[in-house]
């Protein structure tokens, strides 16, 4: 490692740390420290490393704004690649936008309704990056990114860039190619958007984010959904027909709010997080014969 963090330095690709605590790069402020982090400050500088990762056979990760991951309290093997400023471009030609894979998903649907333009007001109150959103296919209030998405540009682990249409980035609920079948980084994504009223647009995105703030606990540090929808029930009505809502492990509770949260109560730690999915996996079968599978990764050391 000390060989591969020399050559990567010479590069001058970005910021490079070591043993940096991922509790500082999460919504939900868990997480051990990654044995090396990098944040590349352009996308020339972020394909220079990945091929070195390649070529010394590094395990890696990428991450954007830090939402929907849970981090091991024993932190992460290998890089962490996060996606923030130089990865932050966009570019607007009448209806098609381009973006990088660092920009706030809220950030640009705001930027786009005040445009005029409508697409992305599902995204209004998603606090994550557009990487992110496109690597999982996020979504809310009835659409997702599959639904605005014209093609992707990615970086695959060895070293390669290709441009993939919304087709062959094979989006489900929640998922796309990149997650098990092809690994790999969005580097900027190309949306496809219409001509709408200002004021309708504006008024659905404000319909949507006081939505969020009335029944989403983001007061505290949280991942987001932490169990993908059991359709066609809904995996917060069952944790909270349970009677769930309020349970807590160490740190970590089922948020007051909303079923599906779990928030960082305080000093909570992965292994509190990991405890308390467990038993709401365990008590929903047992009451509802439901399987339940997490929305949220949890990645880092066993």
């Amino acid at each position: 490692m000390d060989e591969f963090i020399s050559k990567l330095r010479e590069l001058n690709i970005g910021t490079v740390k070591e043993n940096e605590p991922m509790a500082n790069h999460t919504t939900m402020k868990i997480g051990g420290p990654a044995d090396l982090f990098i944040e590349p400050s352009s996308i020339e500088n972020l394909a220079k490393a990945m091929e070195l990762i390649h070529n010394y056979e590094l395990k890696w990760r990428a991450i954007g704004r830090g939402s929907n991951l849970l981090v091991s309290d024993r932190g992460i093997e290998g890089v962490v690649i996060k996606l923030g400023r130089g990865m932050d471009h966009l570019d607007l030609n009448s209806t098609e936008l381009r973006a990088g894979g660092g920009y706030s998903l809220v950030a640009l649907s705001t930027i786009i309704s005040k445009k005029g333009l409508s697409g992305l007001e599902f995204a209004s109150g998603i606090p994550g990056s557009v990487g992110g959103a496109v690597y999982m296919n996020a979504g809310a209030h009835g659409s997702d990114i599959s639904q605005i998405l014209t093609k992707a540009h990615v970086l695959f682990e060895d070293g390669k860039m290709e441009w993939l249409t919304n087709e062959e980035m094979e989006f489900s609920y929640r998922t796309s190619v990149l997650q098990k079948k092809r690994p790999g980084i969005v580097l900027e994504s190309v949306f496809r958007l219409t001509e709408g009223d200002r004021e309708k647009i504006s008024s659905a995105m404000q319909k949507n984010k006081d939505y969020r703030k009335e029944t989403q606990p983001w007061n505290f540090p949280c991942a987001g959904s932490i169990f993908r929808n059991p359709l066609p029930e809904y995996a917060g009505q069952l944790i909270e027909k349970a009677g769930m809502k309020g349970h807590s492990i160490g740190g970590a509770q089922i948020s007051d709010m909303h079923g599906n949260f779990i928030v960082n109560a305080g000093d909570a730690k992965a292994e509190d997080v990991l405890a308390l999915i467990q038993h709401i996996k365990d008590t929903i079968f047992d009451l509802y014969g439901v399987k339940m599978e997490t929305e949220v990764e949890i990645i880092g050391r066993k």
